[in-house]
């Protein structure tokens, strides 16, 4: 599965570089409905819902990544305004899970949810990968990652690049000034396993497209 990361030039080269990404933590996602406990909870269900996913999120964290690189609003708001850069990953297709949108939040059976186990985990499996239908444009492919203690720097958590989560694509943002002499120097592979890109704003719609124009770039 191909999936694509937004990030600024400062970490889309840093992470090129150090051939790894950042790992994302619940509690600093920018949805305040993430992992929201499913609709008609009580304040006493709501209350242990909220513990029981910071519990979770000790010890699991997640990277966020989008199936395409041309929605200019990905640009805006995750690439420092069409200034940053968009890695493209080969991922697993059995570690990349879908995100769904819905105007409406996840249904529950609070009786059986605090007696079925199975039926428990799948109401919280669905709260995970459920938004509201307002970030569809983001087209969001979630990766559930253990969290290694023993491995942190500054309270950060890192994943590295692997055969699992293979860097393909590196896409310079339209108002990038990144040159390739840049991504050369930090990129380790060989150029043929790695494509680059210049992003540019199409002429005829609303799109982020390849600048096919090399004398610009």
């Amino acid at each position: 599965m191909r999936v694509y990361r937004f990030l600024n030039e400062e970490y889309g080269l840093l992470a090129i570089k150090d051939r790894r990404l950042k790992i994302s933590r619940f509690n600093s996602l920018n949805d305040p409905f993430e992992m929201a406990a499913p609709a008609k909870a009580t304040l006493a269900q709501r209350f242990a819902y909220r513990k029981m996913i910071d519990n979770f999120g000790k010890d699991h964290g997640l990277l966020c990544f989008s199936q395409s690189w041309h929605n200019p609003l990905l640009w805006s708001h995750y690439a420092d305004q069409h200034k940053g850069i968009c890695l493209g990953f080969d991922i697993l297709d059995e570690i990349g899970g879908q995100v769904k949108y819905s105007s409406r939040r996840v249904q529950c059976d609070w009786a059986r949810f605090h007696t079925d186990k199975k039926y428990a985990a799948s109401k919280v499996r669905e709260t995970y990968y459920l938004k509201y239908t307002h970030w569809k444009y983001e087209s969001e492919v979630r990766y559930l990652i253990d969290l290694d203690h023993h491995d942190v720097q500054d309270g950060m958590y890192f994943i590295d690049f692997s055969n699992e989560m293979k860097l393909k694509e590196v896409i310079v943002g339209a108002k990038s000034e990144v040159s390739r002499a840049q991504l050369s120097a930090v990129l380790s592979e060989p150029t043929a396993e790695v494509k680059y890109r210049k992003a540019r704003l199409a002429f005829e719609s609303f799109k982020i497209v390849e600048q096919k124009n090399s004398s610009i770039w």
